[in-house]
């Protein structure tokens, strides 16, 4: 990561509009008439039944997605007590967290007060107006009182993420550490520097997990909190130790955990050679660790080592809590956040570590592969994986422990909602993945020595999308398998020149010389060819040896397009091919055709496109509504060019698909606002409805329309999806990343299911 400067920092602050946050309408107010219902008098029907029923404010406004972070700066990000105001940055940047991460509305409320009952008073007074309030850089042990009395006397979660994020991500990481380590969490030894907030809710909720009391030492500034000491407060004589040790380096002889939550440097390389045999040692003081990150490796090879710091494996982030524990929380309106739901949200994000780590991930993180192992115990703040694992388990922990006002029922339903909160509409990416699983088919890969595509392999396998073979050279293969520590180790892998034998390969190019033997070529071109992956891989599907071909990956489409025309070729009742791609944006999901085969297609071309299209969205479980698009309306202009071709293709669908949703031609527009075009337009075939599947006259205007959504980001493309071959071949656009590979499988089993 690069060096933060201040000047930089300041920056990022100030310009602008100052500030990290802002308030946003959520409803229309455009008109007199909006005004009038967002305020008087409208807005007194909402406040007469809230009156009559106080569950009604959930109903009517924010409170249920609205979280006070609320602080007194007394101990601010490591900078201590610099008071509320100085404070301020850090709460915005909390609410900008919440945001970003989970959706979460946030107020920041900074308050003047140390007086921790008269603090109390204050969160007491506006808590009506949240579902739920983080306490944030509040001191010990006044923390402990303001947490413990708001959760008795109030009926919304109250959370201070001060003391429990850093538990919760810590503890998943120590989970997962002792499972690497074959250790048993109730027979080890924990050695703990520093007694403030955090360390104090870390051993509470390890010792909830099921460390044993008697096996923790904690040491403050003064040394060992232990019998002796007449210096303790009633929290830390909570965990003073029976033991006659009074220094932090006694204390790491033997110890299997170190857990650091103080200041940097005050452990040696000498105190972690004294440790047991597999130590695990979590060292987060920020921004200096209590033992760097090279030194701790380098004293010891058997080390599983975290900090808090991003540019180290293992990044102990309160990020990958604090947000997805209120959305769970909020989402079933718990009263409280409890022991049960920490615990739940810790044991979630140590599963989610040792699952499959999407490709965008690791490129978040400039890595190729992330596996589970003694570098990532825990998973990466920017996984988006993490909303839908971690809300979800805290909100069923909620709803078993009986603090959920709210009963969720559908648990997928509720993950497909989290997942829309942050993203584009991808109910048909699962829907179509979904789809696979029922019945995984056998899908050839061209280029299996390349690493995204194995990546790729991976997880349809795992997932039980597909039952993939690998076709490439085995040896470049199976050492990217080593290399990148992937699980394909069932998975079949032909090498091109070593696996077919020659009667197979003479086989083979018989078929294919007698296909094209009046099309110039001879028996040696068609034995040449079986030397050649994409040959090779469409006659095994063409011969039944695999159910789909995927390839194209790192070859030109016209190029890797035209053997399986050759091999495979054309539906009967079609004369050419079309290419199709799914956008998925916030909008919805279209289908935009023919994006990659047609340069100048006639009327019945652009008809046979449309009935191809037609029949791949339904597919999908869509009800194509079609748009045939063009530069005019509905014979807006006369003559030549794309208006006329267009026009004739409808009469051609409405003639021979009287059933089918179709119209044109029409402005794009005009095709996406149904309202807009019934006004203008009563007659058209697609009533007020806004067309999902969009028909482009040429090539030109298809291809430049789906890389321009795909270049601005407003949305996601699935494609390019081969339509009009015999069997099931899907060409993928160069340098696909391995999400884009994986649903073009999917796909692919969804065709070879059809067929």
């Amino acid at each position: 990561m690069a060096k933060i400067s201040k000047t930089d920092a300041l920056n990022y602050h100030q310009k602008g509009r100052p500030g990290k946050i802002e308030v946003v309408p959520t409803k229309p107010h455009n008109t007199q008439y909006d005004l009038s219902l967002a305020y008087t008098p409208g807005v007194a029907e909402p406040c007469l039944e809230i009156q009559k029923n106080p569950e009604d404010a959930y109903k009517y406004t924010a409170k249920g997605n609205l979280v006070a972070v609320i602080s007194n700066g007394t101990a601010v990000l490591g900078l201590g007590d610099i008071g509320p105001l100085a404070g301020k940055p850090v709460m915005e940047g909390k609410g900008l967290l919440f945001k970003i991460f989970a959706d979460v509305d946030v107020f920041d409320i900074e308050v003047n007060e140390k007086d921790p009952k008269k603090l109390i008073e204050v969160v007491k007074a506006i808590a009506p107006t949240f579902g739920g309030i983080n306490l944030e850089d509040i001191k010990a042990p006044e923390c402990f009182e303001i947490e413990e009395t708001l959760k008795k006397e109030l009926d919304i979660p109250v959370f201070h993420d001060d003391q429990h994020g850093t538990a919760i991500i810590s503890a998943a990481g120590l989970i997962n550490a002792l499972e690497l380590n074959n250790k048993k969490i109730e027979e080890i030894k924990v050695v703990v520097n520093g007694a403030g907030a955090a360390a104090v809710s870390c051993i509470r909720l390890y010792i909830s997990m099921g460390v044993k009391p008697e096996n923790v030492v904690m040491v403050d500034s003064k040394g060992v909190l232990n019998k002796e000491r007449t210096d303790l407060n009633p929290i830390k004589l909570q965990f003073a130790s029976e033991r006659k040790i009074y220094t932090l380096e006694e204390a790491f002889i033997d110890a299997d955990v170190f857990l650091g939550l103080s200041v940097g440097n005050v452990v040696s390389q000498k105190m972690i050679k004294s440790m047991a045999k597999d130590p695990i040692v979590f060292a987060m003081a920020n921004p200096t660790p209590e033992i760097s990150y090279e030194e701790a490796v380098s004293a010891r090879e058997d080390i599983i080592m975290a900090t808090g710091r991003s540019d180290y494996p293992n990044q102990i982030n309160n990020v990958l809590g604090f947000p997805f524990i209120f959305r769970g929380a909020l989402d079933v309106r718990a009263t409280t956040i409890n022991e049960e739901m920490k615990i739940a949200a810790s044991k979630a994000l140590a599963s989610l570590a040792k699952q499959y780590v999407p490709d965008m991930v690791a490129k978040a993180y400039n890595q190729q592969n992330i596996v589970f192992g003694r570098n990532y115990i825990i998973p990466k703040p920017l996984d988006p994986r993490l909303i839908t694992t971690i809300s979800v388990a805290v909100a069923q922990a909620a709803t078993k422990t009986g603090v959920a006002r709210k009963i969720i029922t559908d648990w997928d339903a509720y993950k497909q909602e989290l997942s829309e909160r942050l993203g584009f509409d991808n109910r048909l990416v699962v829907s179509i993945r979904q789809k696979a699983r029922e019945n995984p088919k056998r899908i050839l890969f061209a280029e299996a020595d390349n690493f995204k595509i194995l990546k790729a392999a991976q997880f349809v396998y795992r997932e039980n999308i597909a039952k993939p073979i690998l076709l490439g050279n085995e040896e470049k293969i199976m050492e990217l398998i080593r290399e990148n520590q992937l699980d394909l180790e069932n998975v079949p892998v032909i090498d091109i020149h070593k696996s077919i034998s020659s009667e197979k390969r003479k086989h083979f190019a018989n078929i294919l010389y007698e296909k094209r033997k009046r099309k110039g070529m001879s028996f040696e071109d068609a034995f040449e060819n079986m030397y050649k992956p994409d040959y090779l891989g469409t006659m095994m599907v063409e011969t039944g040896e695999a159910d789909a071909f995927i390839s194209g990956f790192t070859r030109k489409y016209a190029d890797t397009i035209r053997p399986a025309l050759e091999v495979i070729g054309v539906k009967e009742e079609f004369n050419h091919i079309a290419g199709m791609y799914i956008i998925l944006s916030k909008r919805g999901t279209l289908f935009l055709a023919d994006t990659t085969v047609n340069m100048n297609p006639s009327s019945q071309t652009l008809a046979d496109t449309t009935t191809l299209t037609a029949a791949e969205v339904k597919r999908f479980n869509v009800e194509p509504k079609i748009a045939l698009l063009s530069y005019s309306n509905f014979g807006g202009q006369k003559g030549l060019g794309s208006p006329g071709i267009v026009k004739e293709a409808v009469r051609i669908l409405h003639e021979n698909h009287p059933d089918l949703k179709v119209d044109g031609e029409m402005q794009a527009n005009y095709a996406l606002n149904g309202k807009l075009r019934i006004k203008r337009y009563p007659f058209n075939k697609l009533g007020d409805e806004d067309a999902n599947t969009l028909i482009f006259p040429n090539l030109s205007s298809g291809n430049i329309t789906y890389k321009v959504l795909q270049s601005l980001g407003t949305a996601e493309s699935i494609g390019p999806i081969l339509m009009g071959m015999k069997k099931p071949v899907h060409i993928l656009q160069r340098d696909s990343s391995v999400r884009e590979i994986i649903n073009m499988v999917a796909i692919a089993v969804v065709d070879a299911q059809s067929e």
